[in-house]
């Protein structure tokens, strides 16, 4: 049996009041900052929503542009279809070819989140 959600709590607030929150909140969600300073305030705050801006936008553009020419996605449909068939030859060009995809993907994720501005975590 579904179990019914709780009826939304609503709370009005002035102008200056509402401003102040969202000050507070300071790029988290409403609902999450309320949440935790209610429930939960002394653990750490809950992680704050992107809202970071892309720092080159000429660098997503190459990507996207090389994704677009790469086919990567079907070519690596058509390799997991022949593998799981168990009719993949698995031969040294076949390993140069997927040493030399993987080497690729690392390198757009690598650029992209340096275009992101994002840290380089694995």
């Amino acid at each position: 049996m579904a179990r019914k959600r709780q009826a939304p709590f609503s709370l009005r607030l002035t102008f200056e009041q509402r401003a102040r929150l969202e000050a507070d909140a300071a790029g988290m969600s409403l609902a999450a900052y309320i949440h935790w300073r209610l429930f939960d305030p002394d653990q750490p705050p809950p992680r704050q929503r992107g809202k970071a801006p892309v720092k080159d936008q000429e660098a997503i553009a190459r990507i996207i542009g090389l994704l677009g020419q790469s086919r990567i996605a079907n070519n690596l449909n058509q390799l997991a279809r022949q593998a799981n068939l168990g009719t993949l030859p698995v031969t040294p060009d076949t390993e140069a070819a997927l040493a030399e995809a993987a080497a690729d993907i690392a390198a757009m994720r690598a650029m992209l989140v340096k275009a992101l501005g994002l840290d380089a975590a694995p």
